[in-house]
Order: C-alpha cells, then sequence, then structure tokens
C-alpha cells in the first residue's frame, strides 16, 4: 500500500505552525499539500476558528495503521491532549486519515473502532472536502460520491460559504 488523504485541523495556540508541523511530521510522504482555509467549529461551536488544510501523502511500504500512527505522531509532536468530555472541541492539531488507496488505486474500506475507513463524517465536512478539491479536482469520496457534489449538497453548502480562503498561509513541504 498506499496512498492517503488528510485533513489537517488547528484552533488553539499557532495554528498555521501547528499545521505546518504536521506537513513537517509527515515528510518525505508527502505529495500535496492544499491551501488553507479560516473555517468556524464543527460540532461543539463555543470555541475559536480553525485553519484547515489537506495533505496528500504515499508510502509504498504504508498499511492503513502506518497512517494512523503518522497522525497520532504529528499530534503528539504539537501537544494535543484529548477530552475525552469534549470530543469536538479545541485542538492544537487534528490529523484525520479520510481515505487510503491501494497501490492499484482502489480504496481501502474497513469499520474498526480504531481507524474506519474512508473517515465516517468526511461527506458531511465542508474543511474536509473544500481543501480536498485543491489536490483532487475530481476526488471521489467511495461510498459518498463526487467531492464537488457533496460540497454543494445539503447541508455541507451552507458551511462551504463559511470557509475563507488564506492565501497568506502557506504550508511547504519538504518532498
Amino acid at each position: 500500500m498506499t496512498r492517503a488523504l488528510l485533513s489537517l485541523g488547528s484552533n488553539l495556540g499557532g495554528r498555521a505552525d501547528h499545521l505546518q508541523s504536521a506537513v513537517t511530521v509527515l515528510g518525505e510522504s508527502v505529495l500535496l499539500v492544499s491551501g488553507v482555509y479560516e473555517t468556524p467549529p464543527w460540532g461543539d461551536r463555543d470555541q475559536p476558528a480553525y485553519l484547515n488544510a489537506a495533505v496528500l501523502a504515499e508510502d509504498p511500504e504504508a498499511a492503513p495503521e502506518d497512517w494512523l500512527v503518522r497522525a497520532q505522531a504529528a499530534e503528539r509532536a504539537a501537544g494535543r491532549e484529548r477530552d475525552p468530555a469534549r470530543h469536538f472541541g479545541p485542538r492544537t492539531l487534528d490529523v484525520d486519515i479520510i481515505v487510503v488507496w491501494t497501490q492499484d488505486g482502489a480504496p481501502v474500506l474497513r469499520d474498526d473502532p480504531e481507524l474506519t475507513l474512508p473517515h465516517p463524517r468526511a461527506h458531511l465536512r465542508a474543511f474536509v472536502l473544500r481543501p480536498w478539491l485543491d489536490l483532487q479536482p475530481y476526488g471521489r469520496l467511495p461510498g459518498h460520491g463526487w467531492v464537488t457534489d457533496l460540497l454543494n449538497s445539503e447541508p455541507v453548502g451552507a458551511d462551504a460559504l463559511e470557509l475563507r480562503p488564506c492565501p497568506e498561509v502557506r504550508l511547504e513541504s519538504t518532498a
């Protein structure tokens, strides 16, 4: 395996620095990095706005579990502390694995408590779908359809109108 689409988000501290730290931790596996978008919080609205981006990464040796280990390492490096009482609460860095594809391009389908693929709520999140379009204009979320269609559907379309591009924030990959 594999190629992976990862979603990055931060709403505490140096938000752009936290996103950049995730790209740095992912290292040479990073193929493409999206633009950065400021987005209102999702789920729990009583918190600061997020900066969000997406990363397309590839490592022929990586299994889905390896992407999870890398995502969690990036979160730890940014000082992420999980509050079990506030699932959708503020965070220094959140790295979600949205889709993993095998070397032949087939999406990995998996229903596991540790890692469900594709991400079970990606189709509802404009802050995932919009940055994804920067990387794959013809992207398809397995089981849900074209990313452009999802982004324009209800209720996602209303959330998409609240996203603000941040061209002044640029994430750089080492690749």
